[in-house]
Parts: C-alpha cells; structure tokens; sequence
C-alpha cells in the first residue's frame, strides 16, 4: 500500500504535470471504482485542477470551473498506482481502471491486484471531504506528548497502533516495520505498557523514517513519475527476511498473518526472542484485523 513518503512522491509528481491544467475526458473502464454516485464522476470533465494535497493515505484532488468546486478522494489501497503518459495514452490490460486525459498528458491509474480495493469519491465540498479522514495524527506535525496520548488511547500490539489509520496517518507496514527497527521495540508488545523514554524513542524514529523515506524517494524520481513499491533494497528490515540486519549482521524474522507480514530483526527488537508465528496464533487473532479492509474500516473506540 502506498504510505505516506509514497503519497507524498505522487504529490510532487501531480503539482507538476496536473495542477493548473484542465480535465478534458475521462474514460473508466471499471465501474466499480467509483463509490459515490452523486455528483457522478463526469462533473469533473472539463473542470481546472486546482489543488492536491495528501488525507491520511487518500489523495485529494480539487476542481474548479466558474466558482463551481468538485472534489476527488482517492485511496489508492494496497495495488493501485498512478501512472503518466502521453495524452491518449491506453489503460494497460486488465489492470488499468481509469485514465484521466488532461490537455498535457493522462493521469492513468491501475491495480496490480485481482481484489479490486481501489476507490474515487467525488463531492461537493470541503466538509465532506473532511468525512473522509480517518482522523489518525500526522506525526511529522505533533509533539511527543500529544503522540504518546494517541499511542496509549487504546491498547494494541505496537505494530497494530502505528498502522491503524484512526490512531495515526499515512503509516503501512512497510515503513512501520522500519520505524519500530529504528525504535529497537519489539512489533508485539503492548503500547500501554511502553514506557516514556521508550515511546519518544518510537516518536524520533518515526519522524526519522518518514522524513528520510519521503526525501529519497523524492529525489530518485526526480523530474520523472514515482516508482511505488512496497519493498526497497535500502531498507533495514521490511521485506528482507533471513537477510543480515544492517545493525548487528543477524538474519531478519518474520511474523505472517491472513494478509499481514512483519519483518524485525530479534537481536535488536526482542532480545533475542524468535517470535513464531504459531505461539502467536491467539495474540494476532485477538489484535490482529485479519485484512486490510478490516483494518481500513475499524473505528476508534468501536
């Protein structure tokens, strides 16, 4: 799923090449993309693209024509991806879901995937946009303080809190993985139970990760499109089982799940302890949302 540093990358990309360009045509291929029905999607054709900006891990888009105002909300999820072409460009095979023709170019947007999770809303206004918020805290804009309130508001395993978007935003567990490395804290122990120095450790490794993630990434597209994809070689330990840790050389862990994966590193996060994913069976099951929409539909204090 594309996190924050990705969706930040996309932004970027879109501030260059769409804003201030109007929407000549769309053309959709899948119709389940759309989730809203009223204002229908085609109010945006012909429409100046005013403004993006990042809501949590949704993208949103702002129209404009004649004082008129059109909103997009997209949630991208864990397959799709944008996508920059010649205008006209052709939505590639059975994972093109929209292509978006603008007078310079087409925004095309694809899902690599064949459970369709990929989703646009289209609305009026800037209240209901705001609906769309799944309210987490962005955490390169709080304080320590206000991240350990969040952090212990509800009692979950620590890789649980920091990918849930209600608690905090634009975090997946790719960059989760990283920052709970760069944290030295062990991916299942309980947030109630983490101590001062231990959740400002997480708060500095947070910052650290999506802020050196976000320039990265940033820089290797350059004046080119973002390449998003959930695994990077320069990564510590997402995605790098039974590679050497690049702090202490010791193979990576894992822990696997329904759709969830977590990659630690035991000497530097648990102390040493193997967390095997069958003595964790009863754990996960009664922490653990055994899928992403699970995950993406859970409300605080529901």
């Amino acid at each position: 799923m594309p996190e924050l540093p990705d969706i930040e990358a996309y932004l970027t990309a879109l501030r260059r090449e769409v804003v201030g360009r109007r929407l000549v045509s769309i053309r959709l291929r899948s119709v389940f993309l759309v989730r809203s029905i009223s204002p229908p999607l085609s109010d945006l054709e012909g429409m100046l693209l005013r403004d993006v900006w990042r809501l949590g891990k949704r993208i949103v888009i702002a129209f404009e024509r004649n004082g008129e105002e059109r909103f997009l909300i997209l949630h991208l999820m864990i397959a799709g991806r944008l996508q920059w072409g010649k205008r006209g460009a052709g939505l590639p095979g059975k994972r093109g879901l929209c292509a978006f023709d603008l007078e310079n170019g087409t925004l095309l947007l694809t899902e690599a995937s064949k459970m369709k999770r990929a989703s646009i809303y289209v609305v009026r206004s800037l209240t209901e946009v705001r609906g769309h918020d799944p309210g987490g805290l962005e955490v390169l804009t709080a304080g320590v303080a206000e991240f350990a309130t969040i952090l212990r508001s509800r009692n979950h395993t620590l890789k649980r809190s920091l990918t849930d978007p209600h608690l905090f935003a634009g975090i997946g567990g790719a960059y989760a993985d990283e920052i709970m490395h760069g944290a030295r804290l062990s991916p299942i122990v309980w947030t109630q139970r983490l101590k001062d120095d231990e959740i400002e450790r997480l708060f500095r490794a947070a910052q650290s990760v999506l802020l050196e993630w976000t320039k990265r990434i940033k820089e290797e597209t350059g004046n080119g499109w973002p390449v998003v994809t959930a695994f990077r070689n320069e990564m510590a330990v997402h995605g790098k089982y039974r590679k050497p840790c690049p702090v202490c050389g010791d193979p990576v862990q894992r822990i696997v799940y329904a759709e969830n994966e977590t990659n630690y590193c035991a000497t530097c996060q648990t102390g040493g302890r193997i967390l095997a994913d069958r003595s964790l069976s009863r754990l996960l099951k009664d922490d653990w949302p055994r899928s992403i929409d699970e995950l993406e539909s859970h409300r605080r204090g529901s």
